[in-house]
């Protein structure tokens, strides 16, 4: 059957909620822009994203994943694609994946539609979320999305200004034991090595960096979805 353009966005929108994930804004891709393909086979016209506001979506994972008899490797993963997989089924676009080969601008792409910056943490701040977002997959399409799409789609919510511009202490920063965050970037060996000793006990549930920083508090991930994602990283 044909999908119909107009509709797309409500549908995809709708074949998500269940699972507490949400699309997290969209872009046309420029012609002369590297694009990945699409549902057709050819470069694809757009790409909608998708990932969590704060853990909505954590109950959800939390009993497929209890439900699993051979509990997989990357098990947020495999869940994400899994319900991207089915919202992409909805409005036939192509299901792609930030660990998918070759890896795809997830970060590039979200700052352009959202017009976001990084935090100095890597991580993207979010005016009303803060650090507590993520994007989980996207939705590639093989025809543009209309303007009024993603008007609604990346319209501004809360705060548009860049909150770490504002931020003069820096918790964030302070926060980290290792200093792992710096001018160079991020000392990616030297967080892992103390996460992994009995010094970093306190760093396994949670990440005291991210942790520290002030914005977005009412959507702050509980301890249990921290630590998971603490355990995930440290291997």
């Amino acid at each position: 059957m044909p999908f119909r353009v107009g509709n797309r966005v409500d549908r995809a929108a709708a074949a998500l909620a269940p699972s507490g994930l949400v699309l997290r804004g969209g872009l046309n891709f420029a012609p002369d822009e590297p694009r990945p393909p699409g549902p057709g086979g050819a470069p694809a016209a757009a790409v909608l994203l998708v990932g969590n506001a704060g853990a909505g979506y954590w109950p959800v994972f939390a009993q497929w994943r209890r439900a699993q008899t051979d509990p997989p490797a990357e098990p947020l993963d495999l869940w994400s694609r899994e319900v991207i997989a089915r919202a992409a089924a909805e409005i036939g676009a192509r299901v792609l994946m930030p660990n998918d080969r070759p890896f795809a601008p997830f970060q590039q792409w979200a700052m352009r539609a959202l017009r976001l910056k990084p935090s100095p943490l890597g991580l993207l701040m979010h005016p009303r979320l803060g650090l507590w977002h993520a994007f989980r997959g996207a939705l590639l399409l093989d025809d543009a999305l209309s303007r009024r799409a993603l008007r609604r789609l990346n319209r501004p919510r809360g705060r548009t200004r860049h909150p770490c511009d504002h931020c003069a202490d820096k918790p964030c920063l302070r926060g980290c034991p290792v200093a792992a965050y710096g001018a160079d970037g991020f000392a990616h060996a030297a967080c892992l090595s103390h996460l992994r000793s009995a010094a970093g006990a306190g760093c396994t549930r949670l990440c005291l960096a991210r942790d520290a920083c002030p914005q977005g508090r009412g959507w702050r991930y509980p301890d249990a979805v921290q630590a998971f994602h603490q355990r995930a990283f440290a291997g």
